[in-house]
């Protein structure tokens, strides 16, 4: 009796063991990108100080990133060199920045409004979007921020578990500032998202995040619109595809 109480107590923390291996490595599979299907990356630098957005990419800051350039649209197919996008990021401790310049034939924006508020369907004029996840593991839960030529603005917390999926009353406090070079026909824009709104506690080099990076550009319905995307989406016309969003690495 007492050796067949031994074997069923190995058996027991064998199967535990077992059980705890599947998860552990379904875990993994998910942390190391397996769940995506994009592998484009990008890469955020590490800065030592933050700064305050005001639209302004000449400054030091920005030399120190790293850029990235796109003019496709969503499903990859079409190219509009007229709206060429670039984008860049930095991070430090307590935030992370991104930066986004992009050229234009015309701005489409909600006129005569005020920026200061959080504006729903902003996403039906011009902007630059990030979608971010600091937590790739959940692949389905990430941030959305959007901003406009004029600096109107949204953040969302985004759970496509959930119905609807997209929360606008989470706030991030996220910071941003555009510029409009009209004679050159470019406008800028600067964001500055604090980590802890997205609870990240301890950014370290090497970490790697899931991102995309998109641009609403254009008037007219959506049929006239450009909707352009950094990391292509061939399975449909919709953003929110978080499968293939690609990878954003920490780097010193």
């Amino acid at each position: 009796m007492f050796a067949t109480k031994i074997r069923f107590c190995l058996f027991v923390s064998a199967f535990a063991i077992a059980t705890l291996a599947v998860s552990f490595a379904r875990q993994a599979a998910t942390t190391s990108g397996q769940a995506y299907s994009s592998r484009i990356e990008a890469e955020t630098k590490h800065f030592s100080a933050d700064f305050v957005p005001d639209g302004d990419l000449t400054k030091p800051a920005w030399k120190h990133a790293k850029w990235l350039e796109f003019d496709n649209d969503a499903s990859g197919k079409s190219h509009y060199p007229e709206v060429t996008t670039r984008v860049a990021s930095l991070w430090t401790q307590t935030h992370i920045y991104f930066a986004f310049s992009g050229r234009y034939d015309s701005l489409n924006i909600y006129e005569g409004e005020d920026p200061k508020p959080e504006r729903w369907q902003l996403w039906d004029r011009d902007v630059v979007e990030v979608f971010l996840n600091p937590q790739p593991e959940r692949v389905n839960h990430y941030f959305e921020f959007e901003v406009a030529p004029n600096n109107q603005w949204i953040d969302l917390e985004i759970d496509k578990t959930k119905d609807p999926f997209n929360d606008a009353s989470w706030n991030s406090g996220f910071e941003h500032a555009t510029r409009i070079d009209a004679e050159h026909h470019v406008w800028a824009t600067e964001m500055r998202i604090p980590l802890a709104a997205m609870n990240v506690k301890d950014p370290r080099p090497g970490a790697q995040w899931r991102v995309n990076f998109f641009r609403a550009a254009g008037k007219g319905g959506d049929e006239q619109r450009k909707f352009l995307a950094w990391s292509i989406i061939p399975e449909g016309k919709t953003f929110h595809v978080p499968a293939r969003f690609g990878i954003l690495k920490l780097v010193n």
